[in-house]
């Protein structure tokens, strides 16, 4: 192994101090609003009046009612958890779809038909938001019009939402598992095959197991991305509003310490969830 030349003083300097400034700059907020969560003071800014756990437990007054005792923003994180489930079901359907097609069949088109798959990720979430809620309400409309239809799952609520993020999200699930598809040996179908094999019980013996991986990350990026996404979900929201848009009418509204407890509370669930696929990720020479 060839040694490496040695660096000089300033550049050595120069990326400790770069390293640090990086990190302050990507952790400090998170720390300051997670300190905060647990400041005995009506807002959630600096100064520091003590410690409590009144916004997360709930407090004596009516201005203390804490994340656990908010019915509101409970029923919102569950709004958020409904919505990410569906959109990770029909994501990581319709990608892993998406990945056979791009990467087994041969038409004319194809590599058309994978940038048009791909031109959501490009669009702004607010001008897809937009352009969904015209469409589908025009769409029903004219149903109402034309025969008397209510399509209620066309007018802005959950279905529009989900329907909204599902069109950007699922790119994404196509490129995570297109690229571990991509890397299969199809030597190993074959040898089933002439071993007597069906089709179905290649796919399911074989490729799926194969793509495991990459449908659990797929899976994971789809709810995370869902469960977060905002400008899309205004735009299409109805009546029961995801976890984003109440915080924001929050925020409108006077901000507590209350969001910073959800903030906290969000922040220890995604790095839950990031820690157990760091531990399932396979060897990546497999």
């Amino acid at each position: 192994m060839i040694p490496s030349l040695p660096r000089p003083a300033w550049l050595r300097t120069g990326t400790v101090v770069y390293a640090l400034l990086f990190f302050t700059f990507l952790f400090l907020p998170l720390l300051v609003v997670a300190a905060f969560a647990f400041n005995d003071a009506p807002y959630p800014a600096p100064p520091w009046r003590g410690f409590t756990l009144d916004w997360f437990v709930g407090g004596t007054g009516p201005d203390r009612i804490g994340l656990f005792a908010d019915g509101p923003l409970l029923a919102s994180i569950w709004t958020s958890v409904v919505v990410a489930l569906w959109v990770t079901l029909l994501s990581v359907l319709v990608g892993t779809a998406n990945a056979f097609l791009l990467e087994r069949a041969s038409f004319k088109g194809k590599a058309a038909m994978s940038m048009l798959m791909l031109a959501p990720l490009v669009i702004p979430g607010v001008i897809l938001g937009i352009s969904i809620l015209a469409f589908a309400s025009r769409l029903a409309q004219f149903a109402d019009d034309t025969w008397g239809l209510e399509l209620e799952f066309l007018r802005p609520g959950l279905p529009l939402v989900i329907l909204g993020q599902f069109s950007y999200i699922v790119a994404i699930a196509t490129l995570t598992i297109s690229a571990r598809l991509k890397r299969f040996d199809r030597t190993l179908e074959d040898a089933a095959y002439n071993l007597g094999a069906s089709r179905s019980a290649v796919l399911w013996t074989i490729t799926l197991p194969y793509l495991r991986p990459s449908l659990i990350g797929a899976a994971a990026i789809a709810f995370l991305m869902s469960f977060e996404n905002f400008n899309t979900t205004l735009m299409l929201v109805g009546s029961d509003p995801p976890l984003t848009v109440m915080m924001y009418g929050r925020m409108r509204e006077g901000a507590t310490p209350v969001l910073n407890a959800v903030s906290l509370f969000l922040m220890m669930a995604s790095a839950a969830i990031a820690l157990v696929l760091m531990r399932r990720a396979p060897d990546p020479k497999s």
